[in-house]
C-alpha cells in the first residue's frame, strides 16, 4: 500500500484538518493499493492563503529565473520517470510499458514545450501610444483528471509556474500517487513555498471549495462536461476566469475512395491505447457507403488482433478501466448499442475470456449505428468503436458535427482532401491520417467541449492577464 496522506501546502508535508483517509483501487486487482487523505475546507483555505502570500513575489520573478526552475524540474522529473510510471500503472491500469513509454513522457513534454515557449515568449508589444505587456495572473486552482494524469497536471502546471502564478493542485482522486511524486520533484526542485499546493480530494468537497473560493483567481479544469459545468457555476459568483478542456466524442471521417488498411490501423490505435480512456479518441468512424463492408472487415481484424492483460506485465496489451463506475457504464452504452438495433461485429458485454475480475472490457465494434444512437452521442471512454455510413461528404461532414462536442476530429484518406475538409468540421483539433495532437500547439475544444487553451505560447498565455498602459514616458 502506497500512503500519501498527508498534504503539501507552503513548501512542507502537513496533516489534514479534519480530512478522512480514502483507498485508492487497483483496477486489474480491485484491492486497495494507494491511501490518500480527502482534504476539507480547512485544508484549501490554507492552500490557498500560503500561494497568495506566495505570489507577489513569485509573480515579481524574471524570465530567467523561471526558466532555471523549469530546466531543474525537467532534471528531476527524468529522474523519477519509472516510480511515475509504476504509480499510474497501478492506479489507473495503464500498461507499465504504456505508461512507461506514454504517460509520463507526455507531463515531460509539457515542461520541455513551456520552457521553450517562456524563452520565446514576447512579453510585450506597443500598439500606438500604448505599451501592452503580459503579467502573472495569480492564484489558479488546477483541477485534473485521472486518465492522462501526468499529462494534463503538467499542461497546467507548466505554464502557470513560467508565467508567475501560484498554483494549488487538487489531483483525481482515481489516481492521485503521480501527483504526489510529482509533489516531490518540484520541492527537490527548488520550487519556492506557496507557489505550488497540493491538496487531494473529491469534486463535491475540494473542487467545489477551490472553484467558489473568493481568493482565486482562475481555476482550470479539465474533466467530464456535467463536471465542468459545476465548476463554472461555483466560479461565477466570484467572476474568476474558468479554463476548462471536457468531454469529446471525435469523428474520424473516412474519405470516399481512402486505403483502408493504410489510414485505419493506425487511427483506431486511438481508440484502443489508454484503453479507450482518451478524450481524443476517434470513436465515431464515418465511412463511405461503398467501402463501410470493407472497413467493418479492417477494423474487426484490428479489434480482435488486441489483446487485453494485467497492468503489470510488459507488453502491447491493453489494461483494465480504472474504476467500477466507468466498467458499469461502459457495459451499459454496450447493451444500450445491442438494444436499439445496431450490428455487434466483436467483443461486447461482459469481460473478457479469462479475466473474472478486474475492470477489463471486450474491445468493441459495432456496425450499422445511426447518428441517433445513445452510443454515437455519448463519450464512451473505453475501446469501443462504431461504423456510420454516409452517401455524399457533405452527409459525412454533418454526421461529422452533429455532437455536442467538438474537442478533436480525424480525416482519414487524402491529404489533399482532407485539407479542404477540415475547416468544416467544428473541432479545437483536426488530425489527418493519425489522432494524436502536437504538444507545442495549442489544444482545446468548440462547443461543449470547454474554452481556452493548453500547449505552448497558447497555454502560456492563457494563464497571463493582459494590462495596457498608457502614458509612459518616452
Amino acid at each position: 500500500m502506497n500512503s500519501y496522506l498527508k498534504h503539501y501546502i507552503n513548501g512542507a508535508w502537513v496533516e489534514s484538518d479534519g480530512g478522512t483517509v480514502h483507498h485508492v483501487i487497483n483496477p486489474a486487482t480491485e484491492a486497495a493499493c494507494t491511501e490518500i487523505t480527502l482534504g476539507t475546507q480547512a485544508d484549501v483555505d490554507k492552500a490557498v492563503a500560503a500561494a497568495r502570500a506566495a505570489f507577489d513575489g513569485w509573480s515579481q520573478t524574471t524570465v530567467a529565473e523561471r526558466a532555471a526552475l523549469l530546466t531543474r524540474i525537467i532534471e528531476e522529473y527524468k529522474a523519477r520517470m519509472p516510480d511515475l510510471a509504476k504509480a499510474v500503472s497501478e492506479e489507473m491500469g495503464a500498461p507499465i510499458g504504456f505508461a512507461s513509454a506514454a504517460q509520463v513522457p507526455a507531463g515531460l513534454g509539457h515542461f520541455i514545450s513551456t520552457l521553450k515557449a517562456l524563452n520565446d515568449f514576447p512579453f510585450e508589444e506597443r500598439l500606438g501610444r500604448a505599451r501592452v505587456v503580459h503579467e502573472a495572473l495569480g492564484v489558479v486552482a488546477m483541477i485534473t483528471p485521472w486518465n492522462w494524469p501526468l499529462n494534463q497536471i503538467t499542461a497546467k502546471v507548466a505554464p502557470a509556474i513560467a508565467a508567475g502564478d501560484t498554483i494549488v493542485l487538487k489531483p483525481s482522486e482515481e489516481a492521485p500517487g503521480c501527483a504526489m511524486i510529482l509533489a516531490e520533484i518540484l520541492d527537490k526542485a527548488g520550487v519556492p513555498a506557496g507557489v505550488f499546493n497540493l491538496v487531494n480530494g473529491d469534486g463535491p468537497g475540494v473542487g467545489a471549495a477551490l472553484s467558489s473560493h473568493r481568493d482565486v483567481d482562475m481555476v482550470s479544469f479539465t474533466g467530464s462536461t456535467r463536471a465542468g459545468i459545476a465548476v463554472a457555476q461555483a466560479a461565477a459568483a466570484t467572476v474568476k476566469r474558468v479554463h476548462q478542456e471536457l468531454g469529446g466524442k471525435a469523428p474520424n471521417l473516412v474519405l470516399e475512395g481512402a486505403d483502408l488498411q493504410a489510414v485505419l490501423p493506425p487511427t483506431l490505435m486511438g481508440v484502443l491505447a489508454n484503453s479507450g480512456q482518451s478524450c481524443i479518441a476517434p470513436t465515431r468512424l464515418l465511412v463511405h457507403t461503398s467501402q463501410t463492408a470493407g472497413a467493418v472487415a479492417v477494423a474487426k481484424a484490428v479489434f480482435e488482433a488486441t489483446t487485453v492483460g494485467d497492468p503489470a506485465e510488459m507488453g502491447m496489451h491493453i489494461g483494465p478501466v480504472v474504476n467500477k463506475a466507468q466498467f458499469d457504464k461502459i457495459q451499459g452504452l454496450i447493451q444500450s448499442a445491442i438494444d436499439e438495433g445496431a450490428t455487434l461485429v466483436t467483443g461486447g458485454v461482459g469481460r473478457p475470456d479469462g479475466r473474472n475480475s478486474g475492470y477489463y472490457i471486450k474491445p468493441t465494434l459495432f456496425a450499422d449505428v445511426t447518428p441517433d444512437m445513445k452510443i454515437a452521442q455519448e463519450e464512451t471512454f473505453g475501446p469501443v468503436a462504431t461504423i456510420t455510413s454516409y452517401g455524399t461528404l457533405e452527409e459525412g461532414i454533418r454526421i461529422a458535427n452533429d455532437t455536442p462536442y467538438g474537442l478533436s476530429a480525424t480525416i482519414s484518406g487524402d491529404p489533399a482532401l482532407a485539407a479542404k475538409v477540415a475547416p468544416k468540421l467544428r473541432a479545437g483539433l483536426v488530425t489527418i491520417n493519425g489522432w494524436s495532437p502536437d504538444g507545442n500547439a495549442p489544444f482545446g475544444g468548440y462547443k461543449q467541449s470547454g474554452n481556452g487553451r493548453e500547449n505552448g505560447k497558447y497555454g502560456l498565455t492563457d494563464f497571463m492577464e493582459v494590462k495596457t498602459i498608457v502614458g509612459e514616458p518616452a
